[in-house]
C-alpha cells in the first residue's frame, strides 16, 4: 500500500511555540497596517492597498503552514533535491526576465501577483544541506573535503541572489546555510579559516558599488549629510526618539507621513517604536526571544539530527533577521535592506515564514517526549 503524505501523529504541537506566533502575525499585520496607512493613500488613494495585499499573502501563508504542519516530515527530505533545482532555475530566471524595481531584478510577475524567488532560496539552502549532512555516514571533519564543498554550494546560491543587486539577500542566504553547518558538526577553526575572504569579499560588494558605499560612508555619521544619504536613518533615530517609553499611540505616528521613505518595509521597527514606544518596542523582541527560545528546544527534542538541524536553520534565520534589522534602524550598522519577520511588507516572505513555521509545529510533535513508538 502506498504510504500518504499525510501521517496521523501522537503528541500535540507546541503550544507556547503556536501561540506566540499566531501573536507576533496579528501584532505584525496591525503595525503594517499603521505604518502603510499614509503611503498607501498617497501613492494609491487607498489606505488598505498594502494590508490588503498583505492578509491575502497572509491567508495563503497559514494554509501552507497547516499543510506543513500536518505533512509526513520525511517528505521534505524526499524533495530536497527536486526543490533546489526547482529554486536554481527559479533564480536565473528572474535575472532574464524578472521584474526590475529601482534598478534590482528580484521578482518575478505572474498576472498580478509578484514573488521573490530569493525568499525560496533561503529555505531551501536549509533544507538541502541538512538532507546531505544527515545522510553523511562519517562527520565533518576535513576542511577541504567535507567542508569546503557545502561553503561553494552556499557560495553559488548566494551569488545568484548577489546578482540581482541583493546584498542583504544574498548574505542571507549564506548565512542560512552556515547555520545548518555549524549545528550539522563543523569545527569552529572551519569558519575562522573562512572568515578573512568573506570580509573581504563583502567589503569589495560595498567598494565597487557607488550606492553601497554611499550608505557605509552615511551611517559613519548620518547627521552630516541628514538631507541627503543619511535622511532615512535620521529619521528613523527620530521616530524611536520621539516615542518616549509609552509612544505617540496606536496610529499616531508623524514620521510615516512620507518623513521615512516606506516605513512599511525595512523600517517598521522604528514606526513601532514612535507610535507603541519603548514598551512596544521590548514586547515585541520578548516575543521573538519566546519563539527562538521554543523553537531552539524544539530543535534539541527532535527525532532526528535531520528536522534537528532544519529547526535550528530556520529559527537561526528569524533570529539574524530580528537582529540585523534592528541594528540597521537604529544606526549601529549601515542601511541595508533587511526585513522585520512578521513585521515588514512582503507577501513572498510573510508566506514562506508561515510555511516554515508549520513544519516547526510538525515536528514539535515529534518530540522525545511524544514520539511515536
Amino acid at each position: 500500500m502506498k504510504k500518504s503524505l499525510f501521517v496521523k501523529k501522537q503528541g500535540n504541537v507546541d503550544f507556547t511555540f503556536l501561540t506566540t506566533l499566531i501573536i507576533l502575525l496579528i501584532f505584525g499585520l496591525t503595525m503594517m497596517f499603521s505604518a502603510s496607512s499614509a503611503s498607501a493613500h498617497y501613492m494609491y488613494n487607498d489606505a488598505f492597498y498594502f494590508i490588503k495585499r498583505q492578509m491575502f499573502f497572509a491567508l495563503i501563508g497559514l494554509a501552507g503552514m497547516y499543510v506543513a504542519s500536518r505533512i509526513d516530515i520525511q517528505t521534505v527530505r524526499k524533495i530536497s533535491l527536486p526543490l533546489l533545482i526547482v529554486t536554481v532555475c527559479l533564480l536565473i530566471l528572474v535575472l532574464i526576465v524578472g521584474e526590475d524595481i529601482k534598478g534590482a531584478k528580484r521578482w518575478l510577475k505572474i498576472g498580478p501577483v509578484s514573488f521573490q524567488p530569493s525568499e525560496i532560496a533561503k529555505y531551501c539552502v536549509i533544507i538541502f544541506m541538512a538532507t546531505s549532512i544527515s545522510a553523511r555516514k562519517k562527520p565533518i571533519t576535513k576542511f577541504w573535503t567535507d567542508f569546503i564543498p557545502y561553503i561553494l554550494f552556499c557560495a553559488f546560491i548566494a551569488g545568484l541572489v548577489f546578482l540581482e543587486d541583493h546584498l542583504s539577500g544574498a548574505f542571507t542566504v549564506f548565512v542560512a546555510g552556515m547555520i545548518v553547518l555549524f549545528v550539522g558538526g563543523a569545527k569552529v577553526w572551519h569558519f575562522c579559516m573562512c572568515l578573512p575572504p568573506l570580509i573581504a569579499a563583502v567589503i569589495a560588494a560595498i567598494a565597487f558599488e557607488p550606492y553601497r558605499l554611499k550608505r557605509f560612508l552615511s551611517f559613519l555619521d548620518p547627521f552630516e549629510n541628514y538631507l541627503g544619504d543619511g535622511f532615512q536613518i535620521v529619521q528613523s533615530l527620530y521616530a524611536i526618539g520621539s516615542g518616549g517609553f509609552f509612544g505617540l499611540g496606536l496610529g499616531q505616528s508623524r514620521q510615516k507621513y512620507l518623513y521615512i521613505p516606506e516605513p512599511h518595509n525595512d523600517f517598521i521597527f522604528p514606526i513601532i517604536c514612535e507610535e507603541l514606544g519603548f514598551v512596544g518596542a521590548v514586547f515585541m523582541i520578548v516575543l521573538f526571544v519566546i519563539l527562538i527560545w521554543r523553537g531552539i528546544k524544539i530543535a534539541i527534542e527532535a527525532p532526528d539530527n535531520f528536522s534537528s538541524m532544519i529547526v535550528c536553520g530556520i529559527i537561526g534565520l528569524i533570529g539574524f533577521q530580528v537582529m540585523i534589522n534592528i541594528a540597521v534602524v537604529t544606526s549601529s550598522m549601515p542601511v541595508t535592506g533587511m526585513p522585520l519577520p512578521f513585521f515588514s511588507y512582503g507577501g513572498t516572505a510573510l508566506c514562506f515564514q508561515l510555511i516554515a513555521m508549520g513544519y516547526i509545529l510538525n515536528i514539535s510533535r515529534y518530540s522525545s517526549k511524544n514520539a511515536i513508538q
